[in-house]
């Protein structure tokens, strides 16, 4: 074969049936398909796992070692591959010092660039502060106009208490005649005595000059004189007038209010050889990139060690519930000491009676100052407090720390563990006093470029800093420009591919592990295009995802530039734009998990469309459509509504949800959905409703929670951090199977308990392996390798467990089946039986019953939540919230996921989901549209209403997206 395809012979990876393909290389390839047809198994596991693995295996021993090795995926053979690299949608990095900045190397640069062409500015004075060479200071001098009279000082003492007998005896000796203290100049051995009590101001006179020529030399020795006595100081002070330009620079100071250069005499002249500020003594040894890095002691703020923020006790998560009095437990810590202290109770009531409060007010009504007290103690004033010793009562005067300074105190004496983390449930992250979130000491905040500190342009969104890089240039001396030209040039080239990926609302300073999958991806996305490569193979999940149609154009001009840099992009994607800018489209199918993994179609966009018995073809067609809904629902008369929310970028936003609909909250990526939805109305309800002990973002107040009975969030994240987690375990329906099996006769019979067909406790499990069905074996530098455990064969229990059967199958066999047949199986079971039918409704039929949850992709977690909670019993008063359910899916899996969503609304409920996918939007009841920008340029609500009423706002992104498809 040439290389002109990537060739792959017989691929059986996961549910793969032997697939032979040919993909063109150095083009944009997009594999498509129902959820769990294999196009994750072909895409990653196969032809990424081999292209990686041949690659590390060429690297030498010593080198492999520290490389993750792929496992030989289960393929015949490929040809034409390049070396791979994989973008998936975990999130980067859960480091708190991983941020936007750090990942895509901005701030690098950005500390190269304020370490070379910075200047420090004296945070006492705010004047520049450089350091100069005897050179430059006597051409300084030099420049004074001729005549001119001055006094060379070393400053030796500034501002500092003594009496200085011994110092000056031994200027004295080293041969200097003059001093000056405290402004008076004295001969030497007339010094007055000083008064150790106060601070003084010393100055050696070194030398009195005239300016004139052929005096360079004995200035340049009279300087490196005074150098030497005042560490790196020198002043030159005029013996009559000022000096020139300052008195415009005073004038100047004095209209502007602040003295500029205050405590700076009007006749000196300050030289440094460090970076020293001469009124104030602050000093920067050097200015290095390490200065400027938030990780190196050098440069970080002492207070946070780097971070920004501090872990707090905060008063929400102290008092979550404030309809409660303080004698049913509003102060939670107390309340829940484990035993129950009366101590606290006493202690309360001693204060309630010294500041006239009750303790069956409820928390809420009680006066601002009394919660002050409560919570920040009586500020070292002493109170009587009334403690009960048995049948004695005494009264002691002395001060309250309060509840918070109660907690700070257990935390910083307390040596368990476990009582530190049961404190910490009541901290939250708040900005560090210090530095105010800056991450950098004062040393490193005082250098500027352009008079801005390099935390500024951090703190600001990708769009804003682009504009400021972009016009940084006009602002910097013709020297500074010429050795910043190529640390800009990088920086605006990084910042320029996170703004055509679709980032440009994303902060600098934003810490990696609050983005999205999809957030993580595109950054990572723009840190390859960053990096320039060409002949390398990428193989991308679904870089679409949390991203609204406008920008999906920018994202697929990105995919294709990095294509034509010479490399094969291979993107596992659902989204309609993709598909159709494919240069190439593998369709697999024809159904998901063992009815898939055969490839239905494949080729150009063209052929595709042709292509017999592809549902893809189908719905790209318009032969299969998510249908317009006929009627929009009116909801039950009652609303949810969150007024002047300001979490995050909102802007006061009030927000009304009709109850009883099904409502998309819409808008382009970071306008501020989350920040509603999840941060805002998810936590608000979660305290009130469920009793959740959450932050939720400032808010004045949200209405309507009384028709409602609970709320659940049904999000990504995965079901199970372990092997031992599944579908199974999750739903609950493996207590009711194992139930089920200990009630068949053999179990009776042999006196097997539940516990016996559990594969995470001895007794049933197999013993080798302890449950898992393999055996790790560490290889070194080869990559670890699983085998099956010889015992149990994989099966995991030993095998008298295996022998009790039910229909002719063990425990294990249940365990290796499909959702779908397992409902079938457990027919006669209705417990089991409905768990398993929800399972199938959301489109998880494929999924076997013992799946573990690390292989499960984030659609399908988030799809096994659904199922859980579709099992239980409907209240009909329940509130959804879903955020982005369509992740992962497919048209055909979307269209199934919207019967189960409007199934539950139908029975009363209220499903809120935060949507980008047209085809839900255009289904929804009611829409809040928020935007009209991301970032600082959103936050607002652009349009709410129907999803006809929202096609009219001309200011609607989501509006114009949706119109044709109400139109058809």
């Amino acid at each position: 074969m040439s290389l002109t395809t990537i060739s792959v012979r017989g691929a059986r990876e996961h549910n793969l049936k032997g697939i032979d393909i040919d993909l063109p290389r150095d083009a944009l390839i997009v594999v498509t398909g129902l959820s769990g047809s294999g196009k994750s198994s072909l895409a990653f596991d196969t032809i990424y796992a081999e292209g990686q693995r041949r690659y590390v295996e060429s690297l030498s021993a010593y080198a492999r070692q520290f490389l993750e090795m792929m496992q030989k995926p289960d393929v015949e053979h490929i040809d034409g591959l390049s070396p791979a690299i994989s973008i998936e949608q975990k999130t980067t990095s859960r480091n708190p010092r991983s941020t936007v900045a750090t990942v895509t190397e901005i701030y690098d640069y950005m500390r190269l660039l304020w370490a070379r062409v910075g200047v420090p500015y004296s945070p006492a004075t705010g004047e520049p502060i450089s350091a100069q060479t005897v050179s430059q200071m006597v051409d300084r001098v030099m420049a004074l106009s001729e005549g001119t009279r001055a006094y060379l000082l070393a400053p030796v003492v500034r501002g500092r208490k003594g009496e200085y007998r011994k110092e000056l005896a031994e200027w004295q000796r080293a041969g200097f005649t003059r001093v000056r203290i405290d402004g008076e100049i004295y001969p030497i051995e007339e010094a007055p005595a000083l008064d150790k009590k106060y601070k003084h101001d010393i100055e050696v006179v070194v030398d009195r000059i005239a300016v004139r020529e052929g005096i360079e030399t004995r200035l340049a020795d009279s300087f490196e004189t005074a150098l030497k006595l005042a560490e790196g100081l020198a002043y030159v002070d005029l013996a009559d007038g000022v000096v020139p330009g300052r008195e415009t620079e005073e004038q100047a100071n004095n209209k502007g209010g602040a003295m500029k250069g205050a405590g700076l005499p009007a006749n000196r002249i300050v030289f440094s050889e460090k970076f020293a500020c001469p009124v104030s003594g602050f000093t920067i040894e050097e200015i290095e990139p390490r200065l400027f890095s938030f990780n190196a002691p050098q440069g970080a703020c002492a207070a946070c060690d780097g971070i920004g923020e501090k872990q707090l006790f905060d008063p929400q998560l102290v008092v979550p519930n404030e309809a409660l009095t303080l004698k049913q437990g509003a102060v939670v810590p107390w309340a829940k000491s484990n035993p129950p202290s009366p101590y606290y109770m006493q202690v309360l009531a001693s204060l309630a009676k010294a500041y006239d409060f009750d303790l069956t007010t409820p928390w809420k009504d009680l006066e601002p100052d009394q919660k002050m007290i409560i919570l920040h103690g009586t500020n070292g004033l002493p109170v009587p407090l009334t403690f009960k010793d048995g049948r004695r009562e005494y009264t002691v005067n002395k001060a309250f720390e309060g509840v918070i300074g109660n907690l700070n105190r257990r935390m910083m004496q307390t040596e368990s563990a476990w009582m530190q983390e049961e404190l910490s449930k009541y901290q939250t992250a708040q900005p560090c006093e210090v530095c105010g979130g800056k991450r950098l000491n004062e040393k490193a905040l005082s250098v500027k470029v352009a008079g801005t500190d390099i935390a500024t342009p951090v703190q600001m969104s990708v769009a804003d800093a682009k504009a400021w890089f972009l016009a940084l240039d006009a602002h910097l001396t013709p020297q500074q420009s010429q050795i910043a030209r190529a640390i800009l040039k990088e920086i605006n080239e990084r910042l320029g591919f996170l703004d055509n990926v679709g980032l440009d609302y994303l902060n600098l300073d934003r810490t990696s592990g609050t983005l999205s999958g999809g957030e993580s991806q595109r950054i990572r996305l723009a840190s390859q295009i960053g990096s320039g490569l060409s002949g390398v193979l990428y193989v991308l999940d679904e870089p679409s995802i949390g991203l609204h149609q406008r920008d999906n154009d920018r994202l697929l001009e990105t995919l294709k530039r990095l294509r034509d840099l010479g490399n094969t992009v291979i993107v596992v994607e659902h989204d309609e734009d993709a598909i159709r800018a494919a240069d190439h489209i593998v369709d697999l199918g024809p159904g998901a998990g063992v009815h898939g993994g055969e490839v239905v179609a494949q080729g150009t966009l063209k052929q595709i469309l042709k292509a017999k018995g592809s549902l893809t073809a189908d719905y790209l067609t318009g032969k299969r459509r998510i249908e317009v809904p006929a009627r929009r629902r009116k909801g039950n008369g009652h609303f949810i509504e969150v007024k002047n929310a300001r979490a995050n970028n909102l802007k006061g936003v009030t927000a009304k949800i009709p109850l009883g609909t099904f409502t998309c909250i819409t808008g382009v990526s970071g306008s501020g959905k989350s920040s509603l939805t999840i941060d805002t109305l998810q936590a608000g309800a979660a305290r009130v409703l469920n009793g959740a002990r959450v932050i939720a973002g400032a808010h004045d107040e949200i209405t309507g929670l009384e028709y409602c009975d609970k709320v659940i969030e049904i999000d990504q994240s995965p079901i199970g951090r372990t092997p031992r987690s599944n579908p199974a375990t999750y739903t609950g329906a493996f207590t009711q199977i194992r139930d089920w099996f200990a009630g068949l006769p053999e179990s009776q019979a042999r006196g097997y308990k539940p516990g016996r067909f559990s594969f995470n406790v001895k007794g049933g499990r197999c013993e080798k392996c302890q449950g898992d069905g393999l055996i790790k074996i560490e290889m070194h530098f080869l990559p670890d390798v699983y085998v099956t455990c010889e015992e149990c064969h994989g099966k995991r229990y030993n095998r008298e467990t295996l022998e009790v059967k039910f229909k002719g199958h063990s425990i294990a066999d249940v365990l290796d089946m499909t959702i779908e047949d397992a409902e079938e199986f457990f027919k006669a079971v209705p417990a089991i039986r409905e768990k398993m039918r929800m399972l199938n409704e959301v489109g998880l039929g494929y999924v076997k019953v013992g799946q573990q949850a690390t292989t499960l992709s984030g659609g399908e977690a988030q799809r096994v939540k659904l199922a859980k909670e579709l099992a239980r019993r409907s209240t009909g008063q329940t509130l959804y919230i879903l955020d982005e359910p369509t992740t992962g899916l497919h048209f055909e899996d979307v269209r199934k996921l919207l019967e189960v969503l409007h199934r539950l609304v139908e029975g009363g409920n209220s499903v809120v989901v935060i949507e980008h996918n047209l085809d839900v939007i255009k289904t929804a009841d009611w829409i809040i549209d928020l935007g009209p920008e991301g970032g600082v340029r959103g936050g607002e609500v652009v349009a709410a209403g129907t999803p006809e009423q929202v096609v009219k706002e001309p200011r609607s992104f989501t509006g114009q997206y949706l119109a044709p498809l109400l139109g058809r």
